[in-house]
C-alpha cells in the first residue's frame, strides 16, 4: 500500500478557493486511479473527484465546474483545486488510491483500497 498525505486544508470564506494536495509515498502512482473523498458531520463518506492513470478526470455533479482534480506523477502527488467554495463543501477531505487495478479506465467511488488521513476544509458563509 501506499502512504498518502494530505495537506492544504483550512478555513475560507464561501467564494473563496483552496488547493489540497495529496503526496504518495511507495509504490509508484502512474499507473493507478487517484481520488478525493470527503466525510461532513453526521455524513457518510462520498466520492468527490476521481483521476485514472491516463489523466482524465471524474467529478460528483455538486462539485462539477468548481472544482479540479490533476496528478504530477512525476512528484507522485495529486491535487484538487477548489474554486467557489461553498459552506456545504465544508468536510474532512480524503486521497485514496486504487493500486491493484492497472490502467483503470473508469473512476468513481469504487475499489479504493488507500487512504490518507484526511484534511480539514471549512468554509463559512
Amino acid at each position: 500500500q501506499a502512504q498518502l498525505e494530505e495537506s492544504g486544508g483550512g478555513l475560507v470564506q464561501a467564494g473563496g478557493s483552496l488547493r489540497l494536495s495529496c503526496a504518495a509515498s511507495g509504490p509508484t502512482i502512474d499507473p493507478f486511479a487517484m481520488g478525493w473523498f470527503r466525510q461532513a458531520p453526521g455524513k457518510e463518506r462520498e466520492f468527490v473527484a476521481g483521476i485514472a492513470g491516463s489523466g482524465t478526470a471524474y467529478y460528483a455533479d455538486s462539485v462539477k465546474g468548481r472544482f479540479t482534480i490533476s496528478r504530477d506523477n512525476a512528484k507522485s502527488t495529486v491535487y484538487l483545486q477548489m474554486n467557489s467554495l461553498k459552506p456545504e463543501d465544508t468536510a474532512v477531505y480524503y486521497c485514496a488510491a486504487d493500486l491493484r487495478n492497472y490502467w483503470r479506465a473508469y473512476v468513481d467511488s469504487t475499489g479504493f483500497e488507500s487512504w490518507g488521513q484526511g484534511t480539514q476544509v471549512t468554509v463559512s458563509s
